[in-house]
Formats: structure tokens, C-alpha cells, sequence
């Protein structure tokens, strides 16, 4: 015979898989199935904690048991900074990773702090610095609804952007069209990007942060992003919370024996 919180934990998993609990919805409080007759205190949390170690919830202090997102997030690849979406409509790429996955969004789930900052080894070299120079670092935390997604801090140099809308902290994109655009309006066109993408264990400042259930690992991305004559106007830090994130590319097949270009 199963323990009392295994019975426990397998009811209200069914449930959330028959959707009577929907993802962002909290589950009761340990107290309200306490009286409900669910069993005990002990009962109740650890038949929670089981729903967390299974990813079906995340739970925070102050906040409650969550139920999670079941279907990720598509994180399209290239078409994602197709240069119609932000230089001529309002299609930042959070935004576009939304519309892909047929997902609703607030410009408001993203929110950010500018600040100017010394270079981190990293970022100093994606920009051609020394390690130690100043650089702005514009962080942004990315939500859907309650529950956070991803961060992504993006360093600019201070020539690049000095007086433009990224180094404003108004939460929310850098106007319409976003960082791009403003680079854009400088006159820094993007012209091609570098991604790089490697899954990790998250800090334990991101398991806060990010509300992660335990032993949830992050992928972390660099984006490193160039005008066509070469000239570094963005390197990005991007940290992904794992389980909410399907990471989704679509290009043509290079033939370098035809002179095709390689990516």
C-alpha cells in the first residue's frame, strides 16, 4: 500500500493533467487540504514536494505551489530577429518566441535595470576591451504570467548607446522595435549574429530567481551581434530556465563546394 502523501501526490497530479488545476494557478494551501481531511501537515508537504521533484510544480516562499507550464516555450532560431519584426512593426524577440508558441504576452513581463558597469573577462572579450573597461549592462528578467522564464543582460559599449533609450530603466522592451531598433536608428544595423548554448547548473541565486524546482539545470546563451563590417554592438548572457524553453532552428543547408555560404 502507497503512503498517504504518494496517494496524495498522485491525485493532484491527475488533476493538473485533467486540468482542473491550469499552469500559473496555485494549488490550495497546505493548511486548506489539512482541513479538507488530506491528512496531515507532513502529509500535505511532501506529497507537494514530490509534485515539485516530478516538474509539475514550482514552489516559493511567500508565494505558494504553482503549477508549471507543461508545454514549453518555442525559442525560435533565426526568424526570431528578422529585421521586419522590430525595424518596421513591435516585435521584440521574447515577444516573437510568444507568437510562435501561440502564447499570449504583456510588454510588461519583461522588466530590466541599466547599469554602468566594469567588463567581466567574457564580455570584454566578445567587445575587443580590456578586461575592466566600462560597459553598459542592461538586465532584463522575462516572465509568462507569474512565472519567470529566462534572464538575458546585454553589454553595449558606452559610445554605441550613451543618451539612447537602452541605457533608460523603464521596465518593459527600449521602445518600439526594442534594443535592435535603437541600435538601428544610431546607425549600428545588425547584420549577423554568433549563438552559442550550453546546458549547466544553475546558482543558487538563479534556483531564487528563477523559481526553479530542485536539480532543474539552465541553459545559458551567448549572443554575440555584429554590423556587417565586423563590429561587435551587443554581447548577451542569457540564462534559460531548462524544462520551459524548446529550442527551435530553421536555415538552409549550406553547400560550401557550390559557394555557398556556412554559418
Amino acid at each position: 500500500m502507497a503512503p498517504k502523501w504518494r496517494e496524495l501526490a498522485d491525485k493532484l497530479a491527475e488533476q493538473i493533467k485533467n486540468g482542473d488545476y491550469t499552469p500559473g494557478q496555485l494549488l490550495p494551501q497546505i493548511r486548506d487540504l489539512v482541513e479538507a481531511g488530506e491528512g496531515s501537515k507532513a502529509t500535505v508537504h511532501a506529497a507537494y514536494k514530490a509534485l515539485e521533484a516530478e516538474g509539475l510544480v514550482t514552489s516559493s516562499r511567500g508565494v505558494g505551489t504553482m503549477v508549471r507550464a507543461q508545454t514549453p516555450l518555442k525559442r525560435i532560431g533565426i526568424s526570431r530577429y528578422d529585421k521586419a519584426k522590430w525595424r518596421d512593426g513591435d516585435e521584440v524577440a521574447f515577444i516573437a518566441d510568444r507568437v510562435a508558441s501561440g502564447r499570449s504576452y504583456r510588454r510588461g513581463e519583461q522588466t530590466q535595470s541599466v547599469s554602468l558597469v566594469e567588463a567581466p573577462a567574457v564580455v570584454a572579450e566578445a567587445h575587443g576591451l580590456p578586461e575592466g573597461a566600462r560597459v553598459y549592462a542592461r538586465a532584463r528578467l522575462v516572465k509568462e504570467g507569474e512565472q519567470p522564464t529566462h534572464t538575458l543582460t546585454s553589454y553595449y559599449r558606452p559610445e554605441h548607446v550613451e543618451g539612447t533609450r537602452i541605457v533608460d530603466p523603464t521596465p518593459g522592451p527600449a521602445g518600439r522595435g526594442g534594443g535592435f531598433r535603437v541600435l538601428y536608428d544610431a546607425g549600428y544595423e545588425i547584420d549577423h549574429m554568433k549563438e552559442r548554448i550550453f546546458a549547466r547548473v544553475a546558482t543558487a541565486d538563479e534556483v531564487k530567481l528563477l523559481k526553479l524546482p530542485a536539480g532543474e539545470p539552465v541553459v545559458e546563451l551567448h549572443r554575440t551581434t555584429y554590423t556587417a563590417d565586423g563590429t561587435v554592438v551587443e554581447f548577451a548572457v542569457g540564462v534559460h530556465a531548462a524544462s520551459r524553453f524548446a529550442w527551435e532552428y530553421e536555415f538552409k543547408v549550406p553547400d560550401s563546394a557550390q559557394g555557398g555560404e556556412q554559418q
